[in-house]
């Protein structure tokens, strides 16, 4: 392709006309007419104009002169692929989840003490406390004690005062359990008494089963009820097979919401499949506090930085000197224009329809603008159930998030521009039964790419997008196994087999062949950051006006919101 040569525009000296009044007249009525036609009529849309996009502030200048060619050049068109494989992997059908005990696991009857009693509270929003509350069963079992029905954080950012039984069913949790931890409701008690106080204390982040047998078990062994507070990541990533397909029991099996969730989740997907064959569903988290900490610039200028630096500073240890650097690094979450340019490079239509779960999006309509001019067909629970349906639901961000949760988990093909919590176990839960369509931005090859697209056509883009992705989208063995969080890759229980098998609600499955060895993903076994606190994750869309007026009184977030120095203090 020969490369573009800017347009010159020669100004021409316009000759002095010897011609009567009238003609001169009616000459420069036509030039006044074709310079305001030039300068009035609209042009071709390019999504990296569109309203609220965060790239049309740094690029708007440089495209000035080169419009015309930008247009010629970058033109989304409105049909995308027909293609099987954009809803789900040809190999999947290969693979089920496999996390039955093998026959050296004791029973809980054979293994439990008496006299140990191990309570835990949980940290953070409602997909943190599922990790917290999976590797607490784990934990219990290490330990040979009893659980207590782990404590959910009330006091922190989400405000919810939502108790375990309230989003889980306790009932299930315990009896399906059984076998393997035994549980209970609460401590027990003798005259209307607790027989003992807890005693609180706190394990390092991925503490391995020595390091609970050295710190906790001569604790628990003289206290006899012991409480491990700010549960969350206090547990290896890398265990021994039965243990961790211990945590694939409890987190894809035990853990099932009330009825209540379950009733409203089912309700949603119904409207949601009713809609069309297919359906997106996009984890979204663009708010002010995470784009704060990813220290990332996005092109909203002075105004952005008075916004995201007065946020910042709310965290002594966060030191952000680089922009470029992070989002060069694919440390920066994409914004909802490049998650549908995304998208629709890799295939989807515009008439695909797309289900968005999100908090407190930074501009507001602005910011989501260019999304629903690429996807207009765009939903999220509060369009899709009316007041009345959602109030009892609405005023506990927990159960919020628990309906979100559902309608990702069922949607054909999930998304998400983050590698926060919510997005770490649905992939996994989505690999765990049947390798569903699950799409992760390749953050740090798309920046490059995006920073490009003026100078590219639409073919090409779209070319690199899809090379790009690759590893990206949800396909069997895309990392290697034991890398990566466990719970976005709960490899040990992931079997292959020739005939397709998928395990129920009681966990059967025979284990066949494990999961083969690849080159690393595109995630690493890392330290938790703030993408691990599921802050505003289920707060209704587009609560923050594009003038700024409501957002100026929303940034004074509470302090206890941020606990980012004790998090890397342990």
């Amino acid at each position: 392709m020969a490369p573009l040569r800017r347009r010159t525009h020669v100004r021409c000296p316009i000759p002095a006309i010897s011609a009567t009044p009238a003609f001169s007249a009616a000459a420069l009525v036509l030039l006044l007419f074709l310079a305001s036609f030039s300068l009035l009529s609209p042009p071709l849309l390019d999504r990296a104009s569109l309203p609220g996009s965060f790239h049309s502030l740094k690029h708007r200048e440089d495209l000035k002169e080169d419009a015309d060619v930008f247009v010629e050049l970058f033109h989304v068109p409105n049909v995308g692929s027909s293609k099987p494989d954009l809803w789900a992997s040809k190999r999947s059908k290969h693979f089920y989840g496999c996390s039955n005990a093998s026959r050296k696991f004791s029973s809980a009857e054979v293994i439990t003490q008496p006299e140990r009693y191990l309570m835990i509270a949980t940290s953070g929003g409602l997909n943190q406390q599922r990790t917290g509350i999976t590797d607490a069963v784990v934990a219990a079992r290490i330990l040979n004690a009893t659980l207590v029905v782990p404590r959910l954080d009330q006091k922190s950012f989400w405000k919810d005062a939502s108790n375990f039984t309230q989003i889980f069913d306790v009932d299930w949790f315990i009896s399906f359990l059984s076998k393997d931890v035994r549980i209970i409701k609460q401590l027990p008690r003798k005259r209307g008494r607790v027989i003992r106080s807890p005693y609180t204390m706190r394990v390092p982040r991925k503490c391995t089963p020595r390091c609970y047998q050295n710190r906790v078990l001569p604790v628990l062994l003289k206290k006899h009820v012991v409480e491990l507070t700010k549960f969350d990541f206090r547990l290896s990533n890398k265990l021994e097979t039965d243990l961790q397909k211990l945590r694939c029991r409890v987190n894809y099996h035990a853990l099932r919401f009330t009825k209540p969730i379950l009733k409203m989740g089912e309700t949603l997907v119904r409207r949601m499949k009713e809609k069309g064959k297919h359906f997106i569903a996009l984890h979204l988290r663009f708010e002010p506090d995470m784009l704060a900490f990813s220290g990332c610039d996005y092109g909203g200028g002075d105004k952005e930085k008075r916004e995201l630096g007065a946020i910042r500073k709310r965290w002594k240890t966060l030191h952000i000197s680089n922009p470029e650097k992070e989002r060069r690094h694919g440390k920066c979450p994409l914004t909802p224009e490049e998650v549908g340019l995304m998208l629709r490079a890799l295939g989807y239509g515009k008439d695909v329809h797309i289900y968005v779960a999100s908090g407190e999006v930074y501009g507001g309509e602005d910011t989501l603008a260019p999304l629903k001019a690429l996807f207009p067909n765009f939903h999220s629970k509060e369009i899709l159930a009316s007041k009345e349906e959602l109030a009892p639901f609405a005023t506990f961000s927990s159960r919020m998030a628990a309906l979100d949760f559902i309608v990702c988990d069922r949607s054909d093909a999930f998304v998400t521009n983050n590698n926060g919590n919510m997005a770490r176990i649905l992939a996994g839960r989505r690999r765990y039964f049947g390798h569903k369509r699950t799409i992760r931005p390749n953050a740090r090859k798309l920046y490059s790419l995006f920073l490009k697209r003026a100078n590219l056509t639409w073919d090409e883009f779209a070319s690199k997008v899809r090379t790009f992705q690759k590893g990206f989208m949800g396909e069997p063995k895309e990392i290697r196994s034991g890398r990566g969080e466990f719970h976005e890759n709960p490899s040990t229980c992931i079997c292959e087999d020739t005939q397709p098998k998928v395990s129920n609600d009681k966990g059967e499955g025979s284990s066949m062949s494990s999961v083969d060895e690849l080159p690393d993903g595109p995630f690493s076994d890392e330290e938790p950051s703030l993408l691990d606190q599921d802050y505003g994750e289920n707060e209704p869309l587009g609560l923050y006006s594009s003038n700024g007026t409501e957002l100026s009184q929303n940034l004074s977030i509470p302090a206890e919101l941020f606990e980012l120095e004790d998090m890397f203090s342990d």
